[in-house]
């Protein structure tokens, strides 16, 4: 069974895959996985990340949404550079108006709407398990947007 992280990962960079797929980004549900109890959180977090930058890259995509872009770049930036929880948030924090920003500069359909709640259920997880019902409720709309028509549809 593939990996549903990765899944997410694939389907939501589907374009500049090179760029956005990292090893560090790619392996974060696999360290955590395997990550010793002292390193949980920091892994957790890192996958957190993942998911969460896979929904905002999902958005971006599905409206040509610029901000949505944007935060999911901050979000793999931190992935790929912060070392502990407290440099992730320093760093989100210091973009937290363009987080602000995508929830401002939104157009409204049901899909967007949905990609906007599993990032607010992202963020709020705080269990693995939670995360991973999140992930899979995740991958099942990812399966079911249509990124290609939906500037050919209006």
């Amino acid at each position: 069974m593939p990996d549903l992280y990765q899944t997410l990962l694939h389907l939501a960079f589907s374009t500049d895959a090179d760029r956005y797929l990292t090893p560090t980004t790619l392996g974060a549900h696999a360290a955590f996985e395997q990550a010793a109890a002292r390193e949980q959180p920091y892994c957790f977090e890192l996958w957190r990340l993942g998911v969460a930058g896979s929904l905002l890259r999902l958005l971006g995509e599905l409206g040509d949404h610029d901000e949505a872009r944007r935060a999911a770049d901050v979000l793999h930036r931190a992935q790929n550079t912060a070392r502990s929880p407290q440099e992730i948030d320093d760093q989100i924090g210091r973009e937290a108006k363009l987080f602000d920003q995508v929830y401002t500069n939104l157009y409204v359909n049901e899909q967007g709407e949905a990609l906007l709640d599993l990032f607010a259920r992202t963020l709020d997880a705080d269990a693995p398990a939670a995360l991973a019902e999140v992930q899979a409720a995740a991958v099942d709309l990812a399966g079911e947007l249509d990124l290609e028509g939906s500037d050919e549809a209006e």
